[in-house]
């Protein structure tokens, strides 16, 4: 998507899109609210402002579009699109991380009585799987705090991702 299309969408339309990155209701509404955008940076740094003051509840309102990692994503919108994507290295993860990683989901739960939350692209599944166990030691506070940093991540991340055709073309030789 161009910045240009996504300014010119209604605010329904607007919200559709930045509700993948995040549900997060007040902050998708900001950032509808705020548009035009000079270019995609100054939108990606309006939209980290916002989500550096994100607060548990708007953690947990915005989880109920987070699948577990490693489970299988089912679903064909926006947003199973991108956890898909985002969790394409646990298809050929090792079997011994797919077994700790689901046992650590279930203690997570357990403890912190919501899903595990972790910027998934980019990490390999051994590295979900250490950050997962880490975490599990982590007080309630520091994980919410830690949980929330990680949806900001997995926003911003998805932000960048909807306009990465929103490059600058290349300049023409002048030869």
């Amino acid at each position: 998507m161009l910045l240009r299309h996504f300014h010119a969408l209604d605010d329904a339309e607007a919200s559709a899109v930045v509700r993948v990155w995040a549900d997060v209701p007040g902050w998708v509404d900001a950032i509808v609210d705020a548009r035009p955008y000079a270019d995609v940076d100054a939108l990606a740094a309006y939209a980290a402002d916002l989500a550096s003051a994100w607060s548990p509840d708007d953690l947990a309102t915005a989880l109920h579009a987070h699948p577990r990692i490693g489970a299988k994503v089912s679903g064909e919108g926006a947003e199973a699109t991108a956890s898909r994507r985002e969790q394409g290295s646990m298809a050929s993860a090792a079997d011994d991380d797919v077994a700790a990683i689901a046992a650590g989901n279930a203690a997570y739960e357990g403890r912190f009585g919501r899903v595990f939350l972790i910027r998934a692209a980019g990490r390999t599944p051994g590295e979900m799987r250490a950050e997962l166990e880490r975490r599990l030691t982590n007080d309630p506070a520091a994980e919410t705090i830690e949980a929330t940093r990680q949806l900001a991540e997995i926003a911003l991340l998805r932000l960048r991702t909807t306009f990465a055709d929103d490059a600058p073309a290349e300049p023409e030789d002048a030869e």
